[in-house]
């Protein structure tokens, strides 16, 4: 497989960005690869403007700080289109716990939208109680396992379209984003590793506006490995790298192909890097030259399923 020899930033040590480095700078770093071995967690920030903890994509879940809810909050779905998606996935049939308040228990009932789920009616308070603080419940919340996801092969076979891998995105906001983007350009599904990634629950299903109860999420060991079969199986892999000296026009073609996002901050880390046939910025003429991960996803799909038609 190809290897990319201008990830000259790794000496060094600069960050790279989700961008073109040749543009003007208006700030500290922002999204992109900084040449992290494999295997360590993502602990990486970045600026300017850097988000509250809560939100960076190197921050510990917030929910898990806030008493038995948070400790809970894997375990449901809540908002009326991810709550929506979860009752009309075959996947969940005969489980979980419905709970609605009586206007949506009614909107349930006269639309036939809980299929075949008993619904609890409860007080919003009640909802609330059980979720994390500021969760937007909207007055549905459904209590499951999180989904076990698939197998890498039920996703690479047939070998076309587009395929989304993130490398140790933590921050579920972000990783929900681009669940959501992912399923709107018509990706065949995502990969994650499975250590650091989180539940495809919570803020993440509610990010994701329902897209993670349709869209396939294989979760794997080591993306390394899973890179290498996917070439075996006749996919082709471009990584994003603000320092690339390929724009992303340049890179893809209309060959299968895997896009392959790091976290803020880290980026995509060396031994993935090295296993991507190309790496490639998204040209920021306008002077601003860093991009939410999330937002940066978007734009990979919409070119990578652009060279696809």
């Amino acid at each position: 497989m190809s290897r990319n020899p201008e990830r000259n930033d790794r000496k060094s040590g600069k960050k790279p960005v989700f961008g073109d480095r040749s543009a003007p700078r208006a700030g500290g770093p922002g999204a992109g690869a900084k040449g992290k071995p494999e295997g360590g967690p993502d602990r990486g920030g970045w600026n300017p403007n850097p988000k509250p903890k809560a939100f960076s994509d190197s921050a510990p879940r917030a929910s898990r700080a806030h008493g038995r809810a948070g400790a809970d909050a894997d375990n449901f779905v809540w908002g009326r289109h991810p709550v929506l998606a979860a009752l009309a996935n075959p996947a969940r049939k005969g489980m979980g716990r419905l709970l609605a308040t009586a206007d949506r228990a009614a909107e349930l009932e006269r639309d036939r939208l809980a299929h075949g789920h008993k619904i609890e009616i409860v007080e919003a308070q009640a909802i609330d109680r059980m979720l994390p603080p500021g969760a937007v419940h909207q007055g549905l919340a459904f209590k499951v396992q999180p989904l076990e996801g698939v197998a890498l092969e039920d996703i690479a076979e047939p070998a076309t379209g587009v395929i989304v891998m993130l490398d140790q995105l933590t921050d579920p906001q972000n990783v929900g984003a681009i669940f959501r983007s992912a399923l709107a350009f018509g990706a065949k599904g995502i990969v994650v590793q499975d250590r650091h990634s989180p539940a495809l629950a919570g803020a993440l299903a509610k990010a994701s506006a329902g897209a993670t109860e349709r869209l396939p999420c294989a979760r794997v060991t080591n993306l390394s490995r899973a890179l290498e079969k996917l070439a075996d199986l006749g996919w082709r892999a471009v990584g994003l790298d603000g320092a690339a000296e390929l724009t992303l026009d340049e890179a893809l073609d209309a060959r299968p192909t895997v896009l392959v996002m790091g976290s803020e901050g880290d980026g995509v880390r060396r031994l993935v890097a090295e296993h991507c046939d190309a790496m490639a910025r998204i040209p920021m003429p306008g002077g601003f030259e860093s991009l939410n991960v999330s937002n940066a996803a978007a734009v990979a799909l919409y070119e990578a399923c652009r060279k696809q038609t």
